[in-house]
């Protein structure tokens, strides 16, 4: 029985197949999010099928999360990507206690019981300032690939306050900061802390360890240092972080397969 699971984020679209009764990973995937995202998740689910030598009709359950989620019209049905993350988590790093997701147009901060389910949560899908947008806006007005922001970080030597909440105006102060001489390597350095400061404001006194980092921008070198610095606590990537959600839908999807064909329950 295999079962998949897949996670419309604003800016990609990433799916995950697993054998159900292992809950063995067999082959995951990743294309940009666009205008038609029901037919990309499509082509991209069928890639993998063909890749790996596999029929629609071997997947028994598809789970659909994510921003983009009820329109992927291939899923069997839909959960919020909250406890997908929470799931896919917690598959990899069983101790995960909390959760910092940060992707391309929100954020996210999960708190998660001995159990593996979610206590509560926190999020912003407001505001750019607090995502992944405004690492493109700064590498966008810096001219530079968005994968080379976190060597610049690493060589900076007194990173620049960012004090605006929006990131409109943080690029007029950016902006600012070249025009007065501010070293690009401070700019990033600067905006990767106020990222990591957003965090701390959506997380208010309570940051329970392990804290494990997931989302597009946990894979920015620097971010999670950031992140630490920031929240006063050790900060672990997830394995594969941009995965974490598909992952946890393929798991759902997996456990209610086998409680509907009446199997032994799958672990957690």
């Amino acid at each position: 029985m295999i079962c998949a699971g897949i996670d419309a984020g604003s800016r990609t679209i990433k799916i995950v197949l697993v054998d159900a009764a292992r809950l063995e990973v067999l082959a995951a995937g990743v294309t940009d999010q666009g205008v038609e995202q029901d037919a990309l998740a499509t082509r991209l689910f069928h890639r993998l099928l063909d890749g790996n030598g596999l029929r629609r009709q071997d997947i028994s359950r598809i789970v659909a999360t994510g921003y983009g989620r009820n329109i992927v019209g291939i899923a069997d049905t839909t959960i919020t990507e909250i406890t997908c993350h929470a799931c896919g988590v917690r598959h990899v790093m069983p101790e995960a206690a909390t959760i910092v997701d940060i992707g391309g147009q929100d954020s996210k901060l999960i708190r998660v019981s001995r159990d593996g389910r979610v206590r509560d949560f926190a999020m912003n899908d407001r505001c750019a300032a607090g995502t992944g947008r405004f690492l493109e806006v700064v590498a966008h007005r810096l001219g530079v690939p968005l994968g080379s922001l976190g060597d610049l970080a690493a060589a900076s030597r007194r990173p620049a306050a960012i004090s605006s909440m929006c990131v409109v105006f943080a690029e007029t102060e950016i902006v600012g900061l070249l025009a007065s001489g501010t070293a690009p390597a401070d700019i990033v350095a600067g905006v990767q802390m106020s990222l990591a400061e957003r965090v701390v404001a959506m997380a208010g006194r309570e940051v329970a360890e392990p804290v494990v980092f997931t989302g597009g921008v946990a894979m920015v070198p620097g971010m999670a240092a950031a992140l630490g610095r920031a929240l006063g606590r050790a900060v672990t990537v997830a394995p594969d972080p941009q995965m974490t959600g598909a992952l946890g839908a393929a798991i759902l999807a997996a456990r209610a397969e086998a409680k509907q064909r009446g199997d032994a329950e799958i672990p957690s």
